[in-house]
């Protein structure tokens, strides 16, 4: 559902996705006492949370002179800091709403965390493989996925029944303060990417924001906000990168569908010659054995 974008659909500007500030957890500053949920921001982490609000809010004055924006954050006590330390650059007339919306919380790594043991999971988890690693008594990246899909199919409800209330003037933007997995996640679900090119992403760091933004064609992409460099980097691989280039521009993806170069689809030997095509050997030679 996350590309369904017809000619005509009212649509928001832009999708921000921001990972919160650091926390007592990222930091190493953290206890394995207090659950995660509760962990607050360091002192770094609420200037990183004031810097990355003046950064957005400087991207949306430039955009347009009249721009609006939404917010969906985690319930986690460090999401939740981030958005209050970062609110403090937008203007309360630019705020159409804010939700809490649990279906973009951390990734479930159990109640209670010891610090050794949680760096020996890690390790093994990077081994293994984050998406389908499932950590004990936790959730797995795909775990992670099935909720945040959910939330997608909710904020496309919000979307089409206009929850978002502004004038016919207004730029309006949505932003999801969330969390690294969950960001990535997000983005793997959204642009339909598979678990490999899941698996070569690296995480947000503290603050960082990745801005979905509609292209010419109508249809949302990395690529307009951030140039091929930055992408690379974030873990995108040049076929990634075509793809964001191609929704940017004024031609959908959809439309160079039949154009995509048939060695470029991983799944495309799994399956045998095209109908009709009946010129291969192997096809011969039965033909031949069959007259006999």
């Amino acid at each position: 559902m996350a590309d369904k974008t017809p000619k005509n659909r009212w649509l928001p500007k832009r999708i921000v996705l921001l990972r919160h500030g650091e926390s007592s957890d990222n930091s190493g500053s953290g206890d394995g006492i207090s659950p995660s949920h509760s962990t607050p921001l360091t002192r770094r982490g609420a200037e990183q949370a004031r810097q990355a609000g003046t950064l957005i809010k400087n991207l949306l004055d430039q955009s347009c002179p009249s721009w609006k924006i939404y917010v969906y954050v985690s319930p986690f006590e460090c999401t939740r800091s981030t958005l209050r330390e970062m609110g403090r650059a937008f203007p309360a007339s630019r705020l159409i709403g804010v939700r809490e919306e649990c279906r973009v919380r951390e990734q479930d790594f159990g109640n209670f965390q010891d610090p050794q043991k949680m760096r020996q999971l890690k390790e093994v988890r990077d081994k293994f493989g984050r998406f389908f690693f499932r950590f004990p008594e936790g959730e797995s990246g795909a775990d992670v996925y099935d909720r945040v899909s959910s939330f997608l199919e909710s904020m496309w409800r919000d979307i089409d029944m206009q929850r978002f209330p502004h004038d016919g003037g207004d730029e309006v933007n949505l932003m999801i303060v969330s969390h690294g997995l969950a960001i990535r996640i997000f983005l793997m679900r959204w642009f339909r990417w598979t678990v490999e090119e899941f698996e070569r992403l690296k995480s947000p760091k503290d603050c960082e924001f990745r801005v979905m933004q509609l292209g010419e064609g109508g249809e949302y992409s990395l690529a307009v906000h951030h140039d091929e460099e930055r992408l690379r980097a974030w873990g995108l691989s040049a076929d990634m990168v075509a793809e964001q280039k191609l929704r940017a521009g004024s031609r959908s993806h959809h439309e160079e569908e039949e154009s995509v170069d048939e060695e470029v689809l991983w799944y495309r030997t799994f399956f045998g010659a095209a109908d009709g095509d009946d010129d291969t050997a192997e096809t011969r030679g039965g033909e031949e054995e069959g007259l006999e």
